[in-house]
């Protein structure tokens, strides 16, 4: 298989949005921090989407040809591991976001037990081993959902710790997690009454929330038709009856103007609409096993257009010795 990428604007712009998180004075007269910076976003959203060794060699090539035409740093300085940049340590340590390269594995986990144990006392008991793998896709998960309109596809079978690290990002993220309880007699109606609780919430409240959906909660194959409109067009069509809509306009139309925002029916929807887009973000846990995943991503493309994939591999020796 020949490895081949589409290049779009929506994968430069996932790239942009982080690295505008850096201050500017962590990266004067550190040209080769900025750098690698670049290479961990290319990381993030090209090679985090890549299985096959072919293609990540491919992937690879690409990037070292590209480094040589930006710069003369070597290689082997650029992607040295660990290659992690996140904005959460400053954050738990009090001070405003900043992306920042971790510089050692100690102090990402000293950060994340903390919060675990945090997690632990104020949640609920999770008791999670956090190897290095495992802190590898927390600081991925948070960098997809700390952004706007941020949507994680977590994919691994099922055990790989994908709702677990998701819970965690979340509460490190001060994000409210919400999830669905699927019983034998849910349906697409009450499906519909979760999210239209999760659009008041988000909308109108303006919390940010992270909605996890696995895929054994999807018991009809309709419901993806709703999850395909959220992560394209951030909205479901005849979601709210007409008065309900009105009453929502009625709620947000003091914030909307104060933001110069016209007031009229359209405009105040589309500010209702990019409020939930903003504050909305999906954590879709799916395992790999079987035609499911492969039939849902070709009849709905925006599980896999819209979102930002990490794949959830075989755990490593240190990761298996750790839990035993």
């Amino acid at each position: 298989m020949k490895f081949h990428y589409q290049f779009n604007m929506r994968d430069v712009a996932k790239i942009v949005q982080n690295l505008i998180l850096a201050q500017p004075t962590s990266y004067k007269q550190n040209p080769m921090g900025l750098v690698r910076m670049w290479a961990h976003e290319c990381h993030r959203v090209w090679l985090d989407r890549l299985l096959l060794p072919e293609d990540i060699s491919a992937y690879m090539n690409y990037m070292r040809n590209g480094l040589k035409e930006l710069v003369e740093f070597k290689e082997e300085l650029v992607f040295a591991e660990p290659l992690i940049y996140t904005s959460f340590i400053t954050m738990c340590k009090g001070h405003e976001p900043s992306y920042k390269p971790v510089e050692e594995m100690d102090e990402l986990k000293n950060t994340l037990e903390a919060k675990l144990l945090e997690y632990n006392e104020t949640v609920s008991t999770m008791d999670l081993v956090l190897f290095n793998q495992a802190m590898e896709h927390i600081t991925r998960i948070a960098r997809i959902i700390f952004q706007p309109c941020g949507n994680a596809l977590l994919v691994g079978v099922g055990g790989s710790g994908k709702q677990s690290l998701s819970k965690l990002t979340s509460f490190i993220l001060n994000q409210e997690v919400f999830k669905i309880v699927v019983a034998s007699n849910y349906g697409l109606a009450d499906l519909k009454t979760d999210i239209q609780t999760l659009f008041t919430k988000t909308g109108v409240s303006g919390l940010e929330m992270l909605f996890i959906m696995t895929d054994s909660q999807i018991i009809d194959e309709k419901f993806l038709v709703y999850i395909n409109d959220i992560l394209s067009a951030g909205y479901i069509p005849e979601l709210f009856a007409p008065d309900e809509i009105d009453t929502i306009l009625g709620k947000i139309r003091g914030e909307a103007k104060s933001m110069g925002v016209l007031d009229s029916p359209e405009t105040l929807m589309k500010f209702f609409i990019d409020k939930v887009r903003k504050n909305l973000h999906m954590g879709l846990c799916f395992s790999p096993v079987g035609d499911a995943f492969r039939f849902r991503a070709r009849q709905f493309p925006a599980l896999i257009n819209c979102t930002t994939i990490d794949w959830f591999h075989a755990w490593p020796r240190d990761a298996l010795i750790g839990v035993a």
